[in-house]
């Protein structure tokens, strides 16, 4: 997805920035503890209090980088999670124990009316190269709504409604897991999510609003 790259390369630049900050604190502390071998060393021990200095110092620092990172990262964090597009929902997911199901809009193009498209089959297909707005919901427990490919999670508390919206940049068949433990299936509450050209996607909606009509004029 578009958010992914940024998702990627912010945790680079953490990984990067935290990484050297443990290869100098270690080979620092190597060079100590062998400068001051004590079989090596004809100085007696002294005691130190310390120096409140040095205290100072490396106390400042990790507390500087830490903002600077907390400041870095706002606007990855708002674009994922604050600033919802004004666009209708694409479809809503609801995680139950131990499935994700997926309702879309019918011919009218709006969710939760008559005419919704419901599937209970794990599987939810979305357009490529457009901006989809989900809406993240849950029927029993607490989940999490995780898609791993796309950089992507929202945790689902029942009685809340959230929201994820994201752009797909390539075609494919993805992972959808669940990433918070919500029972004794937990392990096996997984789905896929079908990222499609807007030809094959319409072709797909049509063919769900087909089988819920037929399914209900049966039910009549």
């Amino acid at each position: 997805s578009e958010h992914g790259r940024v998702i990627d390369d912010l945790f680079m630049f953490i990984l990067w920035l935290t990484g050297i900050v443990f290869v100098v604190t270690e080979l620092v502390l190597f060079y100590y503890a062998w400068k001051y071998d004590a079989r090596a060393s004809e100085k007696p021990a002294v005691f130190s209090h310390g120096s409140h200095s040095l205290e100072i110092v490396w106390t400042i620092l990790p507390a500087v980088t830490l903002l600077f990172i907390a400041i870095y990262q706002m606007d990855a964090w708002a674009a994922a999670k604050m600033r919802r597009p004004d666009i209708q929902p694409t479809a809503e997911a609801t995680g139950r124990q131990f499935n994700w199901d997926f309702r879309y809009p019918g011919p009218d193009g709006e969710l939760y009316t008559a005419d919704d498209v419901v599937r209970t089959d794990g599987r939810l297909y979305l357009p490529v190269g457009e901006e989809v707005l989900l809406r993240i919901t849950s029927a029993d427990v607490l989940h999490s709504f995780f898609l791993p490919n796309l950089r992507l999670k929202q945790d689902v508390v029942p009685g809340m409604e959230q929201n994820m919206w994201f752009t797909a940049t390539e075609k494919g068949d993805y992972d959808i897991v669940c990433a918070e433990l919500c029972g004794w299936g937990h392990y096996k509450m997984k789905g896929r999510v079908h990222i499609l050209s807007r030809d094959d996607y319409d072709k797909k909606m049509a063919e769900f609003q087909r089988e819920a009509a037929t399914m209900r004029v049966a039910a009549k």
